[in-house]
């Protein structure tokens, strides 16, 4: 039993297509398969333009296992491979490779040379090629009539709606990466952060503060507490301090022992609480953080930590502004 497609973000319409391959393998007692690309096609086809994931190939695992699958066949995606007549790509994969006897498909399935095969093609070609196909109607929003899609959760993104995108998904969007040096901005002002570089991470919200969750990797030193950790994200520049390059920074709430340097982790974002702006003056930006910290508590259901002996030294009157302190 196989199917196939890129499933970046595996969302509620990859998640009904996946559920039909699982169902239909195990009434038959036979092996559920997905075949998946690595790079992005569009990667390979358009090297120029910038295009960015979803989810990681290693999310995109994790989620299409989470489905009930037994097995994912990751294909190198390559111009030979984009070569394959719909025909060719049937034969040597669903045939020779897996020996399909069912392959399910969404409606809006694209496979072969310049995508020329769709639903129709995979229908003949199984009935030369001596395997069954069962077609998945495309499945809508029950509130608004669109399909569930990958352009529908971009779109979202870009608004910085991260909760209207946990609705497309089925879960909540986590971009993943290891933890960089900043400029130490956080940490002298009793927020200290987890850096990532959101160029690395791949669709990254819009600009704005975010609450969220900061997931350290099962490996990570056990130091007695969860590995996932509330968190205040921001995503931006730092405009308050005239910042250039685009970051993810998230604070664990009142956690200012952690060493994250070189550790991959996983940034959720739930809610955006505020786009980003510039504050007038180091007072200003830390009552707000420590607002937005507040809210992010009560959007989470966690404890409100208490301000930081940094932050509170830094909002004490003469208080100057460290050297680069963290905007937001």
């Amino acid at each position: 039993m196989a199917t196939l497609g890129i499933f970046d973000g595996v969302h509620r319409g990859h998640q009904v297509v996946l559920g039909a391959t699982v169902g239909e393998a195990e009434d038959a007692g036979w092996t559920s398969v997905a075949i998946t690309f690595d790079p992005h096609p569009a990667t390979v086809h358009r090297p120029d333009e910038h295009f960015e994931l979803i989810a990681s190939l290693t999310d995109r695992l994790e989620r299409l296992a989470a489905t009930g699958l037994d097995a994912v066949l990751v294909l190198e995606y390559t111009l030979d491979l984009a070569r394959h007549t719909p025909e060719q790509f049937a034969r040597r994969y669903l045939v020779d490779a897996l020996r399909a006897g069912l392959v399910v498909v969404g409606e809006d399935v694209r496979f072969g040379w310049q995508n020329a095969g769709d639903q129709h093609t995979m229908v003949r070609l199984g009935h030369e090629l001596g395997f069954g196909v069962r077609i998945v109607k495309d499945i809508e929003c029950p509130d608004t009539g669109r399909r569930w899609s990958s352009t529908w959760v971009r779109e979202l993104l870009a608004a910085g709606d991260v909760a209207g995108a946990a609705n497309v998904l089925g879960r909540t969007h986590r971009v993943r990466g290891v933890v960089v040096h900043g400029a130490q901005r956080g940490r002298q002002l009793g927020y200290p952060t987890a850096n990532l570089l959101a160029d690395d991470l791949g669709v990254v919200p819009a600009d704005g503060v975010y609450a969220g969750w900061l997931i350290r990797p099962a490996h990570a030193p056990d130091d007695g507490t969860s590995k996932r950790l509330p968190a205040a994200i921001s995503v931006g520049t730092n405009p308050t301090f005239h910042g250039v390059e685009r970051t993810v920074e998230a604070y664990a709430l009142g956690r200012t022992d952690l060493d994250l340097y070189g550790e991959e982790v996983v940034v959720e974002l739930v809610a955006r609480l505020r786009p980003m702006v510039a504050f007038d003056g180091i007072p200003a930006l830390l009552d707000q953080m420590a607002d937005d910290v507040a809210r992010t508590a009560e959007l989470l259901g966690v404890p409100a930590p208490q301000r930081s002996d940094a932050a509170r030294a830094a909002t004490s009157p003469g208080a100057g502004a460290p050297a680069g302190a963290e905007g937001a």
